[in-house]
């Protein structure tokens, strides 16, 4: 049986959950889908890491013609919109070049280590897409805190709450020999007013090409 205090916060993470998925949910993933099918090539064979049901992979294969997305996630969900396999999230399941395009939607940021994931997406596709967060500006860490608890811990996400600033991205893709083609922070994930609190410069969406491929980690057969 849960005490009150449990109960309180189960209740309060239900309700925020509720009111996420109403106001926002469908919002952000229209306007992200638009976004990075901007990014992906017709025809591409793409993995999306850490796809969750995968409704923003098939909003995107509506959009970019004859575009194959293929899902990996550590909890896969009952019910998804694309095929979706199940991975350690450390190690991606699949041969080196398997894809033209890896993805990664506000994945990076649950991990202890991004460089662990990105360095797989940059060994199983020569191309990575990617949305995540930068520590930037006036309160930023607690914002963003507040936005992950709120979309996510209703539905039991790991929260370690790992928002780089924009000096640990350079840093990564230094080390990992990965360029930058594309990249904005101007995404217009929510209306205004709370786009002058939730969008600012937290959010991007890059497109990045690796020069040349970073040792493999745990390269796995398809």
């Amino acid at each position: 049986m849960k005490s009150a205090p449990e109960s309180q916060a189960f209740g309060a993470q239900d309700l925020a959950g509720a009111l996420h998925e109403k106001l926002v949910f469908g919002r952000r993933i229209r306007v992200l889908a638009r976004h990075l099918a901007a990014l992906i090539p017709p025809g591409a064979r793409v993995i999306d890491i850490g796809c969750g049901d995968g409704s923003l992979s098939d909003l995107i294969a509506q959009t970019v013609p004859q575009v194959c997305i293929t899902g990996i996630d550590v909890l896969v969900r009952p019910s998804c919109h694309i095929p979706v396999r199940p991975f350690d999230g450390i190690s991606v399941p699949y041969r080196d070049d398997s894809f033209d395009v890896a993805m990664f939607v506000d994945v990076l940021h649950h991990t202890l280590d991004p460089v662990v994931l990105l360095r797989e997406a940059a060994r199983v596709a020569r191309t990575i897409v990617i949305k995540d967060h930068t520590r930037t500006g006036f309160l930023a860490g607690p914002t963003l805190r507040f936005m992950d608890w709120v979309g996510n811990a209703s539905h039991g996400v790991s929260l370690p709450y790992n928002y780089w600033t924009d000096a640990q991205w350079d840093a990564a893709l230094s080390d990992l020999r990965l360029r930058t083609l594309q990249r904005t922070t101007k995404l217009a994930l929510y209306p205004p007013p709370a786009s002058w609190i939730f969008d600012r410069r937290l959010h991007f969406v890059a497109k990045w090409e690796r020069a040349t491929k970073p040792a493999t980690v745990g390269s796995a057969p398809a």
